[in-house]
């Protein structure tokens, strides 16, 4: 499915200022009172605020996000009746989303609404194919939407609902979204004890429900409608614990699962055996870039959505971003059909990537050069600031071993002594994983220098194999990428070799930092056989979250959300084929199933 073409809508209005689906023909919600219909429906219809009282962590589904009405109505009552320390946690679906302004004139005529109202669309998800993750840490709760096919979405969520809020639009003019394997989808994926509701009483989705193992009742309407539906899972809701965790590690994977351990309502205890930043996290900047695939298959759609939710996140922290905009050069004739490709597809948002020809591009550098993708949305970013912002205070411990018991986890120094308990564990200290959990982690050293000036030398921030970025003290370019070497020794050969790369791609810019001091540093950075990440359970309550060569600032953000999830017993932002792309156990299974 494809997006919708930029500056259309999916939305109508009325001659009366109702928002209607243009391609659908049906109301987003009741002309008599649309919050009075979501109140009695979708609210009281899953026994809220009730079904949450007492839970630590709550689960909301909803096939149709359309104005965000619903998901409006249930942020605000869950702001006055959420129970102490209590998450929510909302998943909705809209395959063709309207924007924020839309739906800030859809809600505007109830201004009971208008303090959560101004929240959500101030932060309200992009229109790419995909999946996006909206945080309001204001009221303890994130909501994920899933711009997309409805069964794709649900076939590819992780999460058991607690409540259903069954929203598409009527089963006469949106059949597809009432299917019985819809409706047997959102059974698979709902908690024991789950409810639903729905403003139809159709055959159909009565049918549907009953088949998928709920139990269906008709209750009275709202307005003009004389009946809707409830509908009950059974089994009984169980509590989910709320657990603590230690993050071994303290670059950005370390830095990045601390936050999101914290944003799920876990305690995360982080343990450093240097400092903060110490390894390939320590430069003065970084590059902040999406992983181009024209293959466009769902590891291209991983890297977009890790590089939107990276770029969301580190422009919501102050000193984090030093500048926006990266040119892609094109270094051979094949990637201008490549680039071209990608900036065309839809799992970017709209315009955020564009081709550039030679002349723009030696217009934009002061220089001759190719022509080049133009990534608007990338970020050149400080790591100290993001490292500060999210790790918090640090264990100073090198971690030796780790003992499992029937109470957790056991995390030891060399000497056999206790460092920290915990319930489970990540491990997110790049190559040093390997040790602690040998026999599952397939990682391999490169040892990367990166030189810098230290005299202010301004340029756009460009990569074409090598990369260039300016900084408020100089420039930063490199940089070298040696296999199996693990040194971290500063090389002036590689100086050399840095320069050389340079000037090759830019020669005008290499001649002005060739006649400036130079000074740099140099990290190991772990690998994968297929270079894609680990990020996920190695054993039960052992996880990884490394791999990630030099991208970790782009795609560690995401996947620390994706393991923290599963540590804390959350929904994952990422979908289960992504999630097995990066499972800790993906070289096993291709080996056993080499084998057989």
């Amino acid at each position: 499915m494809t997006a919708d073409p930029p500056g259309t809508s999916p939305l109508a209005w009325t001659d009366d200022g109702q928002p209607r689906s243009a391609l659908f023909g049906d109301v987003y919600f009741s002309a008599e009172d649309g919050l009075a219909e979501t109140g009695a429906v979708f609210l009281q219809g899953c026994g809220l605020p009730e079904a949450w009282s007492g839970r630590r962590r709550f689960v909301v589904g909803e096939l149709g996000f359309g104005t965000g009405l619903n998901i409006a109505a249930l942020l605000d009552l869950w702001r006055r009746h959420r129970p102490p320390g209590g998450q929510l946690h909302i998943f909705s679906i809209e395959a063709h989303p309207i924007t924020a302004d839309e739906a800030a004139r859809a809600l505007a005529r109830w201004p009971e609404l208008s303090q959560t109202v101004a929240l959500l669309t101030s932060r309200w998800p992009g229109r790419a194919r995909g999946r996006h993750r909206v945080d309001l840490p204001e009221l303890d709760a994130v909501l994920d939407l899933a711009v997309m096919d409805v069964a794709d979405a649900l076939e590819g969520w992780s999460g058991l609902a607690d409540a259903w809020f069954l929203d598409g639009f009527s089963p006469a003019l949106n059949p597809q979204m009432w299917r019985d394997e819809i409706l047997d989808l959102v059974a698979r994926r709902s908690a024991p004890g789950a409810r639903a509701a729905t403003f139809t009483v159709a055959g159909q989705v009565r049918r549907g429900l009953a088949a998928a193992g709920f139990a269906v009742e008709k209750r009275p309407g709202f307005g003009r409608k004389r009946e809707r539906l409830e509908a009950r899972f059974p089994g009984e809701a169980s509590p989910r614990a709320v657990r603590r965790v230690a993050v071994v590690g303290a670059g950005v994977a370390g830095a990045s699962a601390a936050r999101a351990l914290r944003a799920l309502g876990c305690e995360a205890v982080v343990i450093e055996a240097e400092r903060p930043g110490d390894g390939g996290s320590g430069n003065p900047a970084g590059l902040v870039t999406p992983r181009l695939d024209a293959g466009l298959g769902e590891a291209s759609r991983l890297f977009a959505q890790a590089f939107g939710r990276a770029v969301a996140l580190y422009e919501a922290l102050p000193d984090a971003v030093l500048s926006r905009g990266v040119l892609q050069l094109a270094a051979e004739a094949r990637d201008v059909d490549r680039y071209a490709r990608i900036a065309a597809s839809d799992v970017f948002e709209p315009g955020a990537l564009a081709m550039l020809s030679a002349q723009e591009v030696g217009a934009r550098l002061g220089e001759g050069a190719p022509p080049a993708l133009d990534q608007r949305g990338a970020l050149v970013i400080a790591p100290a600031a993001v490292l500060a912002a999210w790790t918090g205070a640090a264990v100073r411990a090198r971690v030796a071993a780790l003992v499992r018991d029937p109470d957790g986890w056991s995390l030891r120094d060399a000497a056999g002594d206790e460092i920290v308990r915990a319930d489970a564990v990540i491990l997110a200290n790049a190559l040093a994983a390997r040790d602690l959990a040998p026999d599952a982690l397939r990682l391999q050293p490169v040892r990367g220098q990166a030189t810098w000036t230290t005299e202010p030398l301004a340029a756009p921030a460009v990569a074409w194999g090598g990369y260039a970025l300016a900084m408020p003290q100089g420039l930063l370019f490199g940089a070298t990428h040696d296999r199996d070497d693990a040194g971290t020794d500063l090389r002036e050969g590689d100086h050399a070799r840095n320069l050389a790369t340079l000037s090759a791609a830019l020669p005008t810019l290499g001649a002005r930092a060739a006649a400036l001091p130079l000074s740099g540093r140099a990290s190991v950075r772990a690998v994968t056989p297929d270079r894609l990440p680990v990020a996920g359970e190695i054993e039960p309550g052992l996880f990884a979250l490394t791999g990630f060569g030099s991208r970790g600032f782009s795609l560690a953000p995401l996947l620390a959300e994706h393991v923290a999830a599963l540590a804390a017993g959350a929904p994952s932002p990422i979908s289960r084929d992504a999630a097995d792309l990066v499972a800790p156990g993906r070289f096993a299974l291709r080996e056993a199933r080499r084998r057989s």
